[in-house]
């Protein structure tokens, strides 16, 4: 039976979630609680220093640090226009590695004092003043992760172009990038004096060849294509279509040999109302109109048109009766 070392014993804590108080909750509003919960809910990570334990740390890390602006993202438009992607805009910034550092110790930083807010309560109600200070350094993180974010989304499209082959959707590895990137800031230790893009692109690069691996094996499971012409997502559509032709086709067949027996003002109160002789593009006239120009009143002629299409409903379904597959007795005529 092998022995436990020193190092096997030593467990990592068990984190435990920390809830808002009713009082937290009332004072930050609902979409500021909300965040905080979530903040709360889930152990924060962070590359360590040991410049955060020192009193004066908040005003070495963010009072004293040089301003760094935000960059202009205007240009990163890879799968709109290409042309205005194919180079770093006129705004982008090359940041120097005492640059870097700044933007990524602050970043650590607030999630250093989130961590350690997590750490005190250890389960226990986060009262308003707690959950202040976790919305405030919630904000910084995730200010600070989408600036270092927006600074190197150049390092995306030049991996990206570099990898780039008939097999791979290029918006598949811009995503990819996207996402590699992301972690990467979550994942660099700027105390170990690297500059982050040799740090990002070998993590872009990582993600495009899982990507590329997970195609290949998509491809050799599914090895057909997707075939458009397969599809028959819009069959009942044409199925309908076709059986409202054919209904109003023999509709039609059934007005010109009269089988329904309809008498003359029937026959042109229906050829009216439904415009049969008209224009295709011609509007349909009202009860009113037709009345006016037969000479009756508009109720006058909705009761012609009801027994009209009462004869012509009979006369439909006696032969499709002796049709089979024509039409259900169920189907409605193409004149309702």
């Amino acid at each position: 039976m092998p022995q436990r070392t020193a190092a096997s014993a030593v467990r990592k804590p068990t984190f435990v979630p920390t809830q808002l108080s009713a009082s937290a909750r009332r004072a930050l509003g609902p979409q500021d609680a909300d965040l905080v919960a979530s903040v709360m809910a889930e152990a924060m990570d962070f590359m360590p220093a040991p410049e955060f334990a020192r009193s004066n740390a908040e005003r070495k890390i963010f009072t004293d640090a040089p301003t760094i602006r935000r960059p202009k993202v205007d240009w990163y438009c890879p799968l709109m226009h290409e042309e205005r992607a194919a180079g770093r805009g006129n705004d982008s910034l090359l940041l120097t590695g005492a640059q870097e550092r700044v933007l990524f110790m602050q970043f650590n930083y607030a999630r250093y004092r989130i961590a350690r807010v997590q750490k005190a309560q250890r389960g226990q109600p986060l009262e308003t003043r707690e959950a202040r200070e976790v919305l405030h350094w919630a904000h910084a993180a995730a200010r600070l992760r989408d600036q270092i974010a927006e600074i190197n989304l150049g390092l995306v499209l030049a991996m990206a172009k570099r990898v780039r082959n008939a097999d791979i959707e290029f918006a598949d590895l811009i995503s990819e990038g996207n996402m590699a990137l992301m972690r990467a800031v979550d994942k660099f230790d700027c105390g170990r004096g690297f500059k982050f893009s040799t740090y990002a692109c070998r993590a872009i690069l990582k993600a495009f060849s899982r990507h590329g691996i997970k195609q290949t094996k998509h491809r050799q499971r599914f090895p057909t294509e997707f075939d458009p012409a397969m599809e028959r997502g819009d069959h009942p559509a044409i199925v309908r279509a076709e059986h409202e032709r054919e209904c109003a086709s023999e509709v039609g067949w059934l007005l010109e040999s009269n089988q329904a027996d309809l008498t003359a003002l029937e026959r042109e109160v229906i050829e009216c109302r439904f415009g049969l002789n008209a224009p295709i593009a011609s509007a349909l006239p009202t009860l009113e109109q037709i009345g006016a120009s037969l000479g009756v009143t508009k109720e006058r002629v909705r009761q012609i048109q009801i027994r009209a299409l009462e004869k012509l409903r009979n006369a439909y379904m006696d032969r499709a009766e002796r049709r089979p597959g024509l039409a259900s007795a169920d189907e409605p005529l193409a004149l309702n």
